[in-house]
């Protein structure tokens, strides 16, 4: 690794506990922050150095910070993977999400700039497309949010560039597509389709489908994710708050999805009618050129071995 210190909010989540994990079996110094809203603290590498921070009530002059501080000085790498997932609930509550998911940015950009980190890794969302008619979508194309969430993590992209043309810290934005595999969340209101699948298939019930099913989603596994965001620390050139699509460049239906679990869907004439994209596709050819970065998780492959090892399956 080119970096020995590095911060990851949100560390005990989906993402980057397999961040952290893959980090600290490397011998970098990891310190992860996290609220624990969503995150477990057992995802954790035993190396890892866990801090129980909710980073929206940052400020250094605090007297709950000093000791934080002071152990992370030094740091040469923010990754930030904080943040408030899914778009439905954000459309539910917009306010809480725009805490976490804008003000949490700003924050932590702010601890950035105190550090004087080499480089801000952000965790944007390709959710900042919107309903976009360009497939595969690249980095160039229009932003059309359809929700807070989209809205908000795009934000958090234009914040992170003009903290690297006001106060020079290099930042760099990441657009995630659909990310699944291992410690994703399958618990509470901001777990995502193949996980709400996996509970209906542990339960033996129908899967519920939104809208009529055949809409398209870019599937990215999460080991594929975490190199990214190494090769994006690493780059050796500045970014400048330059943003990458950080997608496999393959889409399934949601349909598709639920016939690789098996079992029984309801009639789609019953789904529920949500406000969501038609489909996401990721142009990768850039991250691929300039991170020589190469997605290599095959999302039927995982999927048939993930079911495999569900109980009711055994």
């Amino acid at each position: 690794m080119k970096f020995k210190k590095v911060i990851i909010t949100g560390g005990a989540g989906f993402i980057g506990s397999n961040l952290a994990n893959k980090l600290a079996e490397n011998g970098v110094e990891v310190h992860v922050f996290d609220d624990l809203s969503s995150g477990k603290k057992e995802n954790l590498h035993k190396k890892v150095i866990f801090h129980h921070i909710d980073i929206t009530e940052f400020d250094r002059a605090s007297r709950k910070w000093p000791s934080a501080i002071e152990k992370i000085k030094g740091t040469d790498i923010i990754f930030h993977c904080a943040a408030k997932a899914r778009v439905q609930p954000s459309i539910e509550d917009p306010v809480e999400f725009d805490k976490q998911n804008v003000k949490g940015t700003l924050q932590m950009l702010m601890l950035a700039k105190y550090l004087g980190v080499k480089r801000f890794v952000y965790s944007a969302s390709s959710s900042c497309y919107g309903n976009t008619k360009n497939f595969p979508t690249s980095e160039s194309e229009a932003k059309s949010p359809l929700s807070p969430y989209g809205l908000q993590k795009y934000i958090g992209e234009q914040y992170c560039e003009l903290f690297s043309k006001l106060y020079n810290i290099d930042t760099v934005s990441l657009r995630y597509f659909n990310v699944y595999g291992e410690n994703m969340n399958l618990e509470g209101a901001y777990k995502l389709v193949i996980a709400i699948f996996d509970e209906q298939f542990r339960n033996k019930q129908p899967f519920t489908i939104n809208n009529d099913g055949e809409q398209r989603r870019d599937f990215t596994y999460v080991g594929d994710v975490v190199n990214a965001n190494i090769l994006a620390a690493e780059y050796p050139e500045l970014l400048k708050g330059d943003a990458f699509n950080i997608g496999n460049g393959k889409n399934y239906s949601v349909n598709e999805l639920a016939d690789m679990f098996g079992g029984v869907t309801y009639p789609k004439e019953y789904g529920n009618k949500v406000i969501e994209p038609y489909q996401t596709l990721a142009n990768n050819n850039k991250a691929k050129t300039l991170l020589r970065w190469e997605p290599k998780g095959d999302l039927e492959k995982w999927l048939k071995e993930y079911v495999s090892k569900i109980p009711q399956y055994l």
